[in-house]
């Protein structure tokens, strides 16, 4: 109990510290590889001080969390290319939803409905969520419908339980002294909104940033559970947020988010391009890998700049794909991550847009079952490609602009 009331004061002394020290991260168009782990625990809205100064100024606007309000009652008719799509390679992916959404009393009946049908046609799936489900066109703050479409993907990287000459980059499980205070309990304005730090003495102080970590005298020894082989492949795993790791015994471990160390989250391809290393047409996660490689003397201070880090769990084995915000695995080209402002995670959707670098239409079925932290605003949304090099190309390259409708039960409680 001492501990508790310890943490609680010194968070109130070091919050605006923390706070201050976060900057709020845009991701440019330029920029290919997307980060998609849980949204940066940092919040780009400074915490108020106790008695703010006057000012003249208008206030930002606040979004509240969730703003369902800007999902727009749409017609089934807007739907008519779902026709084209092949809505069976969507069901197990809507039936994995459900082993997670069924707790939760909004989806219990459209999910229990879902249980009956067994082995349903493309032509029985859309009666389903015809006869279950209502259509809302999402929007954005300032009332527009087209938005960004990005991708992203599971990296594979080769790896091993034991640290030797060849694999000797760690990947850490979740500290034990990161400690994460949720700011909404004492500022109901900053819903959503969190700092992580760690407890030296009575103070609250910042994590360890990512050249901390990766000193070689770490303060994390001992919390490494798989070691790899090559350090750009692993920093461009936690900007995925999961992955494979083939081990050098044959076998094959999925990893998944676990945390991350509070630390603001830094573009190293804006970093590049803004040093004029790179060319804006050449700042892909590719291009960016490229350079690591000719550049190995640089590469530590680059990846540095970055003091977000993130750590991973090991997850059960057999797995379909890795596990999604929603707690459930996700399946390749029929997810999607959004922002679960103004999205309700676990919802159908269907997305329009066209395959990267092409005017070829896109238009499919979804499940809105992860989040993202570049992944903000209403019409938003970055497509799974699935796992490995040629999904990690076509995650890389995808840059769209596309539109999104959500579907929701019929009882489903929206503001109104």
């Amino acid at each position: 109990m001492q501990y508790k009331k310890i943490l609680r004061l010194s968070f109130l002394l070091s919050c605006v510290l923390l706070l201050n020290a976060c900057e709020k991260i845009q991701i440019k168009p330029t920029q290919v590889a997307t980060p998609v782990t849980p949204e940066c625990s940092c919040p780009s809205v400074a915490l108020p001080p106790p008695e703010p100064p006057k000012s003249t100024e208008p206030k930002p606007e606040v979004v509240k969390v969730p703003d369902y309000g800007l999902l727009k009652a749409a017609d089934w008719q807007e739907l008519d290319a779902i026709s084209k799509d092949d809505v069976t390679k969507a069901w197990p992916a809507w039936q994995l939803g459900c082993s997670s959404l069924k707790a939760k009393p909004a989806w219990q009946v459209v999910c229990s409905e879902a249980d009956k049908l067994i082995n349903p046609s493309s032509k029985a799936i859309v009666e389903y969520f015809k006869n279950n489900f209502v259509v809302y066109r999402t929007t954005n703050v300032d009332g527009s419908t087209t938005g960004l479409i990005t991708g992203y993907y599971e990296p594979v990287i080769k790896g091993s339980r034991n640290k030797n000459d060849k694999y000797r980059f760690p990947v850490y499980a979740r500290p034990d002294d990161l400690i994460t205070v949720e700011l909404a309990s004492i500022y109901p304005e900053l819903a959503n909104k969190r700092v992580r730090g760690r407890v030296v003495g009575t103070k609250l102080i910042p994590y360890y940033n990512r050249g901390e970590i990766e000193a070689d005298n770490s303060p994390l020894q001992g919390r490494e559970f798989v070691w790899v082989d090559d350090q750009i492949d692993l920093f461009f795993l936690q900007i995925q947020g999961s992955g494979m790791v083939h081990l050098d015994n044959g076998e094959k471990m999925h990893i998944g988010y676990a945390d991350q160390n509070g630390q603001a989250y830094q573009s190293i391809g804006r970093l590049l391009i803004d040093k004029g290393e790179l060319t804006a047409d050449k700042a892909s996660m590719q291009g960016i890998k490229d350079w690591a490689r000719n550049n190995t003397g640089k590469l530590r201070d680059l990846l540095n700049a970055n003091p977000s880090y993130v750590f991973f769990r090991e997850l059960p084995a057999g797995l379909p794909g890795p596990i999604g915000a929603l707690g459930a695995p996700i399946l390749a080209e029929r997810v999607v991550a959004i922002d679960p402002r103004f999205v309700p995670l676990g919802a159908p959707i269907f997305m329009s847009t066209n395959l990267p670098n092409s005017n070829k239409p896109l238009n499919r079925l979804m499940m809105a079952q992860d989040t993202g932290g570049a992944i903000k605003g209403g019409v938003r949304a970055d497509f799974f490609w699935g796992s490995g090099p040629d999904a990690g190309k076509m995650a890389g390259s995808m840059k769209q602009s596309g539109r999104i409708w959500v579907l929701l039960p019929k009882d489903f409680p929206l503001p109104k």
